[in-house]
């Protein structure tokens, strides 16, 4: 597997082997949408186990409920960034962000980026693009915590797909 890349129908069938439920999937991102019981600490554990056995590969997992996207998606306080959702990334944090955490977003911050921290949630407006933002590349080291982000697109799409309006 060059680049460590999952494919999707390979990612699907193993959610399906563990015996997920109603499993979909959504770009060629890691995203994956299913219904299964368990925490999500365990469940991601579970997963990620999975993964590394099959494809000798080990992911980070980030496992979330529909309940927490929705409240993530709820509280965006950039609603502006909306209209052009590749600019506007919500990151879903492993833990909550270190104390001196937005003092060093800050001090990376570009004039045209806004960033907040809303409990285990960093939102980050970049209207010149994500890719270029030095917020972006330091965010986690900033944070000191992981993290996964998901642009506005993926994240109310993921949303739909789990709260089935998509």
């Amino acid at each position: 597997m060059g680049n460590n890349k999952l494919p999707m129908k390979d990612l699907a069938e193993l959610l399906r082997g563990l015996k997920f439920r109603d499993v979909r999937t959504y770009i060629q991102s890691g995203n994956a949408v299913f219904a299964s019981a368990g925490t999500a600490g365990s469940l991601a554990a579970c997963i990620g186990a999975a993964i590394e056995r099959q494809f000798d590969l080990r992911p980070y997992v980030v496992l979330l409920d529909a309940r927490a996207v929705a409240q993530a998606v709820a509280k965006n306080p950039f609603p502006e960034g909306a209209a052009t959702p590749t600019s506007l990334h919500l990151w879903f944090l492993q833990e909550r962000p270190a104390a001196a955490g937005p003092a060093a977003l800050e001090a990376c911050r570009a004039v045209s980026e806004q960033f907040a921290l809303r409990g285990k949630v960093l939102y980050l407006h970049a209207p010149e693009g994500f890719g270029t933002s030095k917020l972006a590349a330091r965010a986690e080291k900033a944070l000191g915590t992981r993290g996964t982000a998901r642009n506005w697109r993926t994240a109310t799409t993921l949303l739909a797909m789990a709260t089935g309006k998509h």
